[in-house]
């Protein structure tokens, strides 16, 4: 099995590679097991099933993100920057993820969480608890930028789904084309979605 110590985190991060390359049904736990080099028998020392392996995974996964998020958004960077410096970091990871792999992954949360909404509520709740953490950031930074000028309209809530829609959906298309080119225009073009003054002015 080797070293208790480890196993548990190689099985959790076999998981989350896998179910991101693949998919959350055609990853079996001889394949998870496979990848992280845990033999089958000690699986269920750690979990009980693949299900309560995925929900740990992805929370240990969540973990490490959030620190990079509240990174990006502290309150003292500008509100633009706080949006572009996320995007640019998301478009950083799906560049390196295709240069590894030859093949665009997508979103982790999105792409688990359109397969499996409809078959296991336990992990469809809590990817909609970090998207929803996710949004609360994004529309703080999309109120900031309205309350000095550099976003248009009000509705900042509105301008959040919107945002998060856009850059989710390029995400998604891109991963269905295997075409990571949209990424190099991935900040600009979503700021301009939601009315970034800047966004908008001639280059």
């Amino acid at each position: 099995m080797g070293r208790t110590s480890d196993a548990r985190q190689r099985l959790m991060d076999a998981a989350h590679e896998l179910i991101w390359e693949y998919s959350y049904g055609a990853v079996t736990i001889d394949a998870i097991c496979e990848r992280a080099g845990v033999k089958k028998g000690s699986f269920y020392h750690f979990f009980d099933s693949k299900s309560d392996l995925a929900v740990t995974a992805i929370n240990a996964w969540w973990d490490e993100r959030k620190v990079v998020i509240d990174e990006i958004f502290r309150p003292e960077v500008a509100p633009l920057d706080r949006l572009r410096g996320y995007l640019d970091f998301i478009s950083r990871r799906q560049v390196a993820a295709y240069e590894a792999s030859g093949q665009v992954l997508g979103c982790p949360l999105f792409t688990l969480g359109a397969e499996i909404a409809t078959q296991d509520e336990k992990i469809r709740l809590l990817i909609c608890s970090l998207l929803d953490c996710l949004m609360a950031c994004v529309e703080r930074a999309i109120a900031d930028g309205q309350a000095s000028g550099e976003i248009e309209g009000r509705d900042a809530k509105a301008k959040a789904h919107v945002f998060l829609a856009y850059y989710e959906g390029v995400l998604t298309r891109a991963r269905i084309e295997n075409n990571p080119a949209p990424f190099h225009r991935l900040s600009i073009d979503a700021l301009e979605v939601i009315g970034a003054r800047p966004a908008l002015s001639p280059a």
